[in-house]
C-alpha cells in the first residue's frame, strides 16, 4: 500500500463528530460525507475484514489489496460524485437455533463492505451518544458477557423478578425503510451518506441465480445493518421504555438488549402485564411482529424454601446462548445460575462431529490444532462462573467424536480407550475451564 493510514488522525476527526453530537443532543448533522477522504477508507479498509466470505463479483480482499490505491480513490471518487452503485448481495443461510432451521446472511462485496465501514465509522460517532446503557450488541466496548453480567447483578440484586423475554420475528427482514429514514432524520440528513444508505437498503439479493428487491429489512451480514438495527430499536423500544413506560410504572425496572434480542425485568407483575399487554401495538407502529410463542412472561422470582420442598419448579429462559435459572449455591442459597443453552450446546456439538467425520484423514497433529481452536473457542465464550456443567459435557463430546472418527478411518468400529488416552497424552486438548467471572464491576442498565 503506497502512502500510510493515519488512525489517530481518523481517531481525532470521530471524537470531534463525537464531541459534537454529545454537546448538542438536538443537533442535526447535514454535512458530514466530507470527512470520508482517500485517509478515511483506508482506515476503514483497516478495520474491514479480511477472511470474510466473497460477494457476488467473486473478489477477495487479496486481490483488491492488489491494486489498493486504485480501488479506493474510484470508490472515493464515485461516492462523492454520486455515482457509487451498491451491488447486490449473496444470499447465504447458516443454521439458526437448534440447527433445523435457517438464518438468511446478505453478503456484500468486499468493496461494498469497506464503504459500509467507513459509513458505520460516522454514523457509530454520532449515534453513541444517543444510545442508551441498556444496548449492548454491535458496540464499541460493549460485549455479550457485559449484558450478561449487568442482567446477573440485578436480578440477584432484586432477588429475582418478573421476566418479559422478547422475540422479534424477521427483525432483519422486516425493519420498515420509510420509518427508518424518518428516525435518521432526527440526526442525520447529510445528502449524501443517506442517498447512499438508501442505495444499500435497495440492493438487490442474488439468490439461486435470480435477483430480486426487497421492500423492507436491512441486510443481516452487511456492515451498516447492525448500526442501523441499533437505531431503529433504540427508537423502538430503548428510548420508548426508559422515557414512557418507566415513570409510570410501581415498581423498580430495567432492559437489556443485544442486537434484537431483548429481556424486559419487573419488580411488579402487574408492572409486567401492563407493558406486555402493549408490547404488540408498539412494535406494530413500526412494522415489526412480536413472536406470539416465543415472547413470554415468567415469574423469575426466587423460589421459597417451601416451594422447593414440593418440588416446584420456579421458571427459566435464555439470552445470548444460556439459559438462566434459579438453583443452589454451594451454601445453600438460591442464586441465579446461568448454563449453555441445550440448543446451543446441541448445536457445537454437531458441528464438532461433522468436522472430525469430514476430516479424520487429515494427519493427528492438524485434527489437534483445530479440535483445541474449537474447545478453546467454546469456552472463551460459554466459559463463565458456574457452568462448568455444560462445558465438561462438551469436552466430552469433543473427546468422544474424535476417538469415534479416528477409529473409522482405521475401518475399526471402536478404538480402545487405553489406546486413546495413549493418544491424548501426546496430541492433548485445552481442558475446559471459566474465562469470565461475575466478580468484575460492568456497565449499568437502562435507569
Amino acid at each position: 500500500m503506497t502512502g500510510t493510514s493515519s488512525p489517530s488522525t481518523i481517531s481525532t476527526k470521530l471524537q470531534q463528530v463525537a464531541e459534537l453530537a454529545k454537546g448538542a443532543p438536538e443537533l442535526v448533522f447535514t454535512t458530514l460525507a466530507h470527512h470520508i477522504d482517500i485517509e478515511w477508507l483506508r482506515e476503514a479498509y483497516r478495520r474491514t475484514r479480511k477472511d470474510g466470505a466473497t460477494g457476488v463479483d467473486g473478489q477477495t480482499a487479496e486481490e483488491y489489496a492488489e491494486h489498493l490505491e486504485e480501488n479506493l480513490q474510484l470508490l472515493l471518487d464515485r461516492l462523492q460524485s454520486g455515482t457509487y452503485r451498491a451491488p447486490a448481495v449473496r444470499r447465504a443461510y447458516i443454521p439458526k437455533g437448534d440447527g433445523r432451521k435457517l438464518r438468511p446472511l446478505g453478503i456484500p462485496t468486499f468493496e461494498d463492505k469497506v464503504l459500509q465501514r467507513a459509513v458505520a465509522m460516522l454514523l457509530t460517532a454520532v449515534y453513541e451518544q444517543d444510545f442508551l446503557d441498556c444496548s449492548y450488541g454491535f458496540r464499541p466496548k460493549r460485549s455479550a458477557h457485559q449484558a450478561l453480567e449487568v442482567l446477573w447483578k440485578r436480578l440477584m440484586d432484586m432477588k429475582g423478578a418478573v421476566v418479559i423475554d422478547l422475540d422479534i420475528q424477521g427483525y432483519f427482514d422486516t425493519v420498515e425503510h420509510a420509518q427508518l429514514r424518518r428516525i435518521l432524520d432526527q440526526r442525520v440528513r447529510d445528502g449524501v451518506l443517506r442517498r447512499t444508505i438508501d442505495k444499500w437498503l435497495h440492493a438487490g439479493v442474488l439468490e439461486d441465480g435470480a435477483l430480486r428487491y426487497p421492500e423492507a429489512g436491512t441486510p443481516q451480514g452487511g456492515v451498516i445493518s447492525p448500526v442501523l438495527a441499533n437505531v431503529y430499536l433504540h427508537e423502538v423500544l430503548d428510548q420508548w421504555f426508559a422515557v414512557i413506560v418507566k415513570p409510570r410504572l410501581e415498581g423498580d425496572a430495567f432492559l437489556i438488549r443485544y442486537a434484537d434480542d431483548a429481556v424486559l425485568v419487573f419488580a411488579s407483575e402487574r408492572d409486567a402485564r401492563r407493558v406486555l399487554a402493549v408490547l404488540p401495538k408498539r412494535f406494530g407502529r413500526y412494522g415489526l411482529t412480536l413472536h406470539p410463542e416465543k415472547t413470554r412472561l415468567i415469574d423469575f422470582r426466587q423460589p421459597r424454601t417451601s416451594r422447593g420442598r414440593r418440588g416446584e419448579r420456579p421458571g427459566s429462559f435464555a439470552l445470548l446462548g444460556f439459559t438462566h435459572y434459579w438453583g443452589r449455591s454451594h451454601r445453600g442459597r438460591w442464586v441465579v445460575k446461568r448454563k449453555t443453552a441445550s440448543e446451543r450446546l446441541t448445536r457445537a456439538i454437531k458441528a464438532v462431529r461433522r468436522w472430525c467425520r469430514a476430516h479424520r484423514h487429515e494427519p493427528i497433529a492438524e485434527q489437534q490444532k483445530v479440535l483445541g481452536q474449537k474447545v478453546r473457542g467454546h469456552c472463551g465464550y460459554y466459559g463463565i462462573t458456574g457452568n462448568a456443567g455444560a462445558l465438561g459435557c462438551f469436552h466430552n463430546a469433543v473427546v468422544r467424536a474424535w476417538r469415534t472418527w479416528l477409529a473409522r478411518r482405521a475401518q475399526q468400529r471402536h478404538m480402545p480407550w487405553e489406546r486413546f488416552k495413549r493418544l491424548l497424552q501426546r496430541y492433548p486438548l485445552p481442558p475446559p475451564v471459566a474465562f469470565h467471572s461475575v466478580a468484575r464491576a460492568a456497565a449499568r442498565p437502562c435507569a
